[in-house]
């Protein structure tokens, strides 16, 4: 009986433990998702400035 008891608790732990890292994982995903979301509008910004340089540089040499 005890046995059976022993590998029941170990089976709980073994899943509580699981729980806890899919848990910590899915907080981390959901950090970098957040930090890749920033990224992306930080490069949105970059690319329009860059085209506002390459606007601006090009109708100055038309004049």
């Amino acid at each position: 009986m005890f046995g059976l008891t022993g590998r029941l608790w170990a089976a709980l732990t073994a899943i509580i433990k699981l729980e806890d890292k899919v848990t910590r994982q899915s907080e981390a995903i959901r950090q970098q998702q957040a930090r890749i979301e920033n990224l992306t509008e930080r490069m949105i910004r970059l690319e329009a400035l860059l085209e506002v340089v390459i606007r601006s540089s090009e109708f100055k040499r038309l004049n």
